[in-house]
């Protein structure tokens, strides 16, 4: 193995160390199984010499219970020996999955916009699963191999040390072929599984977009997508396949020679009177019982470079540094204001700029609107306020408190955000309505919900707040959606309101409501609203522009109508009708 290998395998081995007592007892087991093996070709000599050449027939009595007594030992130590490895290697896997999940969680959304996440679910599932041969079977099948390969060999050396010399030739032939074998195993299992990621990909975005897909009758297109990117994890998967297969015959073959010249060997032995009939056969025996466990070697070889190609994809996933993460100080944000103060803030996703040098002090209570065309920046900035983004350049401050200096857990709780995205849970209206607030009573939600004028439409459905809603709220409407998203942030009582298009789903009846919801909501709360609709914010309390990252225009709506530019020129293409 490489110093690669030997770390990837250092590192699985860690998640099975809380789990050593369980290893421990299935080793020792282990050692049951092959005990009995070397049993077996030592009896060979006796049962020959004594029984079959010089007929004792009062051996040849205790023989049948001699074979079950064996054979029942073997039984339990293997069932032992496979009980607590199994059930060790998938507490592990648990652990390995659990600790990708938690990391996925902390990886920053920097990593989601250029990583897809099917290929991030085919990781935390497929790869983890090839990992678990390694923990749960690799471990102690190659000690009760290796354990079962010296027992028999020492048989063999005991009985004959010649004959199984000749026989150990075969061995370190073996090994070159299985080593190549084993490499090309672990090339093709590695790119095998990042197709399996993009066949993931494209059953999840296939699911998510079936309306799309239906409305555009693109089933066929979706089909063929999927059926290619299928034929070419086929073919990965071929490639390991054969050479997996082709370890065995390589064993075989390398088997038979070193059978036949032991054979050739030991029968001259045996008529030069050198040795008698049962130490051939009790050579010949360990020999074949031998190369048994060496065969069960090359494939556990295999197993583990396939395991290891899938150990580094998931690795380095554990490995991937979250981009926004807590300092070592970082301050509590509690009894906040809703200040918040733009200093100099610039920030690029790569070498593109986004914002440019922004500089604007909100004061608590303040409604500020942002406007402008698309790709301007507004969102960017409600990003940057919920920290999913460090700036580039600058600083952005809460109550006095650069944001990078708050833990994350205040930060957002201080924070409450209705995006342009209406994402919701498959789970109950009550959980999505409650979802970060699990503190909250039912009465609340339903007050809540009654606020965002939610509560009419969720009591005529068929079980009311407990209603399942369907994948991402498929049971829905858009309005009904945003509604709930809307009931979701007036629940969290925060300070601090990132309103993202947060009517833009609306019809023109519920977006009356909802705006006379939200206004009530924004009353003595810092808001940041992100609006295309130019109607939903001439009550703001100042106006920003933006274009291309920069701020063009700021003011309140009549003065910005008075001034001839960016502003006035949006509101007449939105009203010239």
């Amino acid at each position: 193995m490489t110093k690669q290998k030997n770390r990837i395998f250092r590192r699985l081995l860690a998640f099975a160390l809380p789990y050593k007592g369980r290893i421990l007892l299935s080793i020792l087991a282990s050692l049951g199984v092959a005990a009995s093996d070397g049993v077996i070709a030592k009896l060979v000599e006796p049962f020959i010499d004594r029984i079959v050449i010089a007929q004792d027939y009062e051996l040849a009595s205790i023989v049948p219970f001699l074979v079950v007594a064996l054979a029942a030992f073997k039984g339990i130590s293997r069932y032992v020996q496979e009980y607590f490895i199994s059930t060790a290697g998938q507490m592990a896997i648990q652990d390995i999955r659990n600790a990708l999940f938690g990391q996925s969680m902390n990886l920053s959304m920097r990593y989601y916009t250029g990583n897809a996440s099917g290929a991030l679910m085919s990781k935390i599932l497929n790869d983890v699963n090839l990992m678990q041969s390694v923990l749960s079977n690799v471990v102690v099948s190659g000690v009760r191999e290796s354990l079962t390969l010296v027992g028999l060999a020492g048989v063999a050396f005991y009985t004959d040390w010649r004959m199984a010399l000749m026989s150990f030739v075969v061995i370190p032939a073996s090994a070159l072929p299985a080593s190549a074998i084993g490499r090309k195993i672990k090339k093709f299992s590695r790119q095998g599984q990042g197709a399996m990621g993009d066949l993931t990909t494209a059953l999840e975005q296939a699911f998510s977009g079936i309306k799309v897909v239906k409305a555009f009758a693109t089933e066929e297109y979706e089909k063929n997508k999927f059926f290619q990117q299928n034929l070419a994890y086929y073919r990965f998967i071929r490639k390991t396949i054969k050479y997996g297969a082709l370890s065995s015959p390589v064993m075989e073959i390398l088997t038979a020679i070193g059978v036949a010249f032991v054979l050739w060997y030991g029968l001259s032995r045996v008529l030069a009177d050198e040795i008698t009939q049962g130490q051939l056969f009790s050579v010949l025996a360990a020999i074949l019982l031998m190369y048994t466990p060496l065969k069960r070697l090359t494939k556990v070889n295999n197993t583990v470079q396939q395991a290891l190609g899938g150990a580094e994809r998931v690795f380095g996933i554990l490995d991937e540094k979250p981009e926004i993460v807590e300092v070592s100080n970082a301050v509590s944000l509690s009894n906040c204001r809703g200040e918040v103060c733009f200093a100099d803030v610039s920030f690029s996703y790569d070498a593109e700029p986004v914002i440019q040098h922004l500089n604007l002090k909100v004061s608590p209570g303040d409604v500020i609107a942002l406007v402008g065309p698309s790709g301007a920046g507004k969102s960017t900035i409600a990003g940057l306020i919920s920290r999913f983004y460090d700036p580039t350049d600058g600083q952005i401050l809460i109550d006095g408190h650069d944001i990078r200096n708050l833990t994350l857990r205040s930060l957002h709780d201080n924070l409450a955000l209705v995006d342009q995205e209406t994402f919701l849970f498959n789970a109950t209206i009550s959980e999505n309505i409650g979802y970060g607030s699990s503190c909250a009573t039912e009465s609340e939600i339903v007050a809540a919900a009654k606020q965002a004028f939610a509560d009419e439409f969720i009591r005529q459905m068929p079980e009311g707040y407990q209603t399942l809603i369907g994948d991402r709220g498929v049971r829905l409407s858009g309005g009904q959606r945003q509604r709930l998203c809307i009931a979701r942030a007036i629940l969290r009582n925060a300070p601090i309101l990132l309103l993202d298009e947060a009517t833009s789903a609306l019809d023109t009846e519920s977006e009356a409501m909802v705006q006379q919801a939200l206004s009530n909501l924004m009353r003595d709360r810092t808001t940041f609203v992100i609006a295309h609709r130019l109607s939903t914010i001439k009550h703001a309390d100042r106006i920003l522009v933006l274009e291309q990252g920069v701020v063009k225009e700021s003011g309140t709506h009549q003065q910005l109508m008075t001034e001839q530019g960016l502003y006035r020129r949006l509101h007449d293409m939105q009203f010239k009708d």
